[in-house]
């Protein structure tokens, strides 16, 4: 077996051996016109590029959980405290895969509106149709005051830029209605009574 050692370097007296394959078959091994480092098994603290993984690849997750309860009676879309998420994308070809889940109550026989909001866009609802609302999400409470619905979504986006993206729920009461975030309408102090968390994920998808 032909063997080529490299001996000896800046900071070390090590050895660096290039050995052929135990194979009847030939081999080429091709260097690229470009510094940079070898990425091999098991090291640590080496990192591959992000430009060099493929279609699909995650880049990065950014994720907020909101424990605490949150209350509305606004007749327009308001900002739900504590479930937003900010994320700056590395490409601005990158799809952003947005996961939420918010638990919801609401007083009465009424829909608790959950809609999805990008910097002060709003994305992923259905189409304007009359004065119907356009929403993300809605849950139904039943006609009960102790019953609280989880809602969620996934929708991948893209906002097609590089500088920092706020992703956001926000929710609406109509028909006079309350909607309550974490809880529900009654919130009686009993072991029966539910508290709960939403959250909100953005993931940066390598396109």
């Amino acid at each position: 077996m032909s063997k080529i050692a490299l001996s000896g370097n800046a900071s070390g007296t090590g050895t660096f051996t290039f050995a052929s394959p135990n194979s009847n078959s030939d081999r080429t091994l091709t260097l690229p016109d470009n510094t940079g480092t070898i990425i091999t098994t098991g090291s640590s603290g080496q990192v591959i590029p992000r430009a060099a993984l493929p279609t699909g690849s995650v880049l990065q997750v950014v994720s907020t959980t909101k424990t605490d309860t949150f209350t509305s009676s606004s007749s327009s879309f308001n900002d739900i405290t504590g479930l937003s998420v900010s994320i700056t994308p590395s490409s601005s070809s990158s799809k952003i895969f947005v996961v939420y889940s918010v638990m919801t109550g609401v007083t009465g026989s009424q829909f608790p509106f959950i809609r999805l909001v990008r910097g002060s866009t709003t994305i992923c609802v259905g189409d304007a149709a009359g004065v119907r609302t356009s929403t993300t999400s809605v849950a139904w409470s039943s006609g009960t005051n102790n019953v609280s619905v989880n809602q969620s979504m996934n929708f991948l986006d893209s906002p097609a830029t590089t500088s920092s993206t706020t992703y956001k729920l926000q929710t609406i009461a109509t028909a006079s209605e309350i909607i309550y975030i974490n809880r529900n309408a009654r919130d009686l102090n009993d072991p029966a009574e539910p508290r709960g968390v939403s959250s909100i994920t953005v993931m940066e998808i390598a396109a």
